[in-house]
């Protein structure tokens, strides 16, 4: 790799992100030079199955990636796997790999989604933990599994740790979830949410702990046997899966300058503050109308892709705004989650459905406006849903309670 390479858009990250930025660009008419890279060793593939059907192995790799790897090489993307950034000069636009080569770039797009957060506590650093982020992570779950793991302590009860867990039942593996917080779910769903969820995953054998804090991991001959908890207790443990969020991935760009507390800032058309430098995905902080106008980070596929298709609208001198309704979605066991807007600072619920028929939504709303919906096998109001949030409705709460009538009745 030449020292003093240059190309017109660099973009860092193979994830939803850095390949749909890959995708928007040339979609949009870009003809210039550009060049997707990564740390990973392998080309851009879906991240949401690795703890839905990779794991299970209902899905093999090649059914996960995103694009045919010709694909990229047809758009005249170059893939570059293996390499990483690990410094920025933003003035003289030169990204610094780690094998001692370097990029002048026009532009760069910065997809470095996140590292997993480790536990901080005795014993974090044994063999036999793991986490769910890539490839290699969920690879070496199945290994473990493939030579006898059974026991398997999952910390952390948010949508990764909860579908693991649903995924290893299936497997016939004994487990045990383990959550600090009141609540499975508690930063990202309303009460009656996670209290379904948890009763469906104790209904499937999962040993599922609440305000449960863990105080060490301890093992033998350096892999992890057991979790000890803060109370004293012990829970026998042949692997472990961390599933307590992401560290976003920005050192190189905050060491350069950028704005950023949680990630790194960005504004409307995804520009962080260092010149011609854009932030997209997971990492990206930025001003949401669904939450109020508070700076935020969202940890979706939507979130990438639409945060790309802006950078790469504004880069071909087409800017436009970022205002994409946020959506997400959970499978576990044979419930499909799908939820739409955010319920950040909600004042009260509807319930719609009978969470014992495991159909249901909940509306959440704040001084009588929509702000979003959890939909349990309901695809049909998650649909009709949406449009409640785009427009802010404020239905009335007695017809919005009555499934019998459909929301898209309910508009202003």
């Amino acid at each position: 790799m030449p020292s003093s390479e240059k190309v017109d858009v660099l973009i860092v990250g193979t994830g939803h992100g850095g390949a749909q930025a890959a995708v928007s660009l040339r979609q949009h008419g870009f003809d210039g030079s550009v060049v997707m890279l990564s740390r990973d060793s392998e080309p851009p593939y879906e991240r949401p199955p690795l703890s839905k059907d990779y794991l299970a192995r209902e899905k093999p790799f090649e059914r996960i990636i995103i694009r045919p790897v010709q694909f990229w090489a047809d758009k005249a993307v170059e893939l570059r796997l293996g390499a990483e950034v690990i410094a920025i000069d933003p003035q003289g636009h030169v990204a610094h790999l780690r094998d001692g080569g370097s990029i002048i770039y026009g532009k760069l797009i910065w997809a470095g989604g996140g590292e997993p957060r480790r536990l901080a506590c005795p014993g974090a650093d044994l063999a036999g933990i793991h986490s769910v982020r890539s490839r290699a992570d969920v690879d070496g779950i199945m290994a473990a599994i493939d030579g006898g793991a059974r026991d398997v302590v999952v910390i952390g009860g948010g949508y990764i740790g909860l579908e693991a867990a649903a995924v290893l039942r299936k497997l016939d593996c004994h487990v045990t979830v383990l959550e600090a917080l009141p609540r499975v779910l508690a930063r990202v769903a309303g009460e009656d949410l996670s209290a379904f969820f948890q009763e469906e995953h104790r209904l499937h054998g999962v040993d599922l702990r609440v305000e449960t804090a863990v105080a060490a991991l301890e093992g033998e001959g350096g892999k992890v046997t057991c979790v000890r908890l803060a109370e004293g207790t012990h829970i026998s443990a042949d692997m472990v899966i961390v599933g307590i969020g992401i560290v976003p991935s920005v050192e190189p760009l905050t060491a350069a300058g950028a704005d950023g507390q949680n990630g790194v800032d960005v504004d409307a058309f995804c520009q962080t503050s260092l010149p011609d430098i854009y932030a997209i995905g997971d990492c990206a902080a930025h001003e949401s109308a669904f939450a109020g106008g508070a700076r935020i980070r969202l940890e979706s596929v939507q979130n990438a892709n639409d945060m790309a298709t802006v950078v790469a609208k504004a880069i071909c001198g087409q800017p436009q705004a970022y205002d994409a309704v946020p959506w997400f979605w959970s499978n576990q066991y044979d419930l499909r989650l799908q939820t739409v807007g955010l319920s950040i600072g909600h004042d009260a619920t509807v319930l719609r459905g009978d969470p014992a028929e495991s159909k249901f939504s909940i509306v959440y709303l704040k001084d009588g406006c929509v702000l979003a919906l959890d939909c349990v096998n309901n695809t049909k109001d998650y649909v009709q849903g949406r449009k409640l949030v785009e427009a802010r409705a404020r239905p009335d709460l007695a017809q919005l309670a009555d499934p019998e009538i459909p929301l898209k009745t309910l508009l202003d």
